[in-house]
């Protein structure tokens, strides 16, 4: 019974690493990465699809992106969507692909995204703390309805505040590596 709350805690944890590695992954910095388009949709007929999924994004080197849309009528559309998307990048089109310059980022704005991506950590430490709670509430109802004993309750307890240093660790080291690639030059 312990062992059920323990795993879905567990799953929860770790969904939420992964949508905080998610979320850094959409954060430009100087470097050129596809996830910067993840986020980005397009109107595909009629149906919002992310660029990633109309396109083939790639990053020939550090600075540039090229976005090769699978359908060619597609391409105003995607040039589109990123001039209205919130990362301040600029398309050039040559009737075939997009090529998007990542141009280098100035100090004040390195410190805003550092300041961003802190941000988005402590959300994610906050998800993990808060499924800690919920689920040491559930240790603690099924401790009072008699379901598992003091002992089995207490020992499930503390493997929870382990799953959770665990997790909180592992997005501390995320946003360490995000805040060193914001950083570098």
């Amino acid at each position: 019974m312990t062992h059920d709350v323990l795993n879905d805690a567990k799953a929860h944890m770790q969904k939420t690493v992964e949508a905080t590695r998610r979320e850094f992954g959409g954060i430009r910095t100087g470097r050129a990465t596809p996830a910067l388009l993840e986020r980005i949709s397009v109107d595909y007929y009629g149906v919002p699809t992310p660029v990633t999924q109309v396109a083939t994004v790639t990053a020939p080197d550090p600075r540039l992106l090229v976005v090769q849309p699978w359908d060619k009528r597609m391409l105003k559309e995607v040039e589109r969507a990123i001039l209205k998307s919130e990362l301040g990048l600029v398309p050039s089109t040559d009737g075939n692909v997009i090529r998007l310059p990542i141009p280098a980022l100035t100090e004040e704005r390195r410190r805003e995204l550092a300041k961003v991506v802190r941000k988005h950590a402590e959300e994610g430490r906050v998800a993990i703390r808060n499924i800690r709670r919920e689920h040491k509430d559930k240790l603690e109802h099924l401790e009072k309805g008699g379901k598992i004993s003091k002992d089995d309750s207490h020992r499930a307890v503390e493997e929870l505040q382990k799953l959770t240093d665990r997790y909180i660790t592992e997005i501390e080291t995320l946003l360490g590596a995000k805040e060193a690639e914001i950083m570098e030059v």
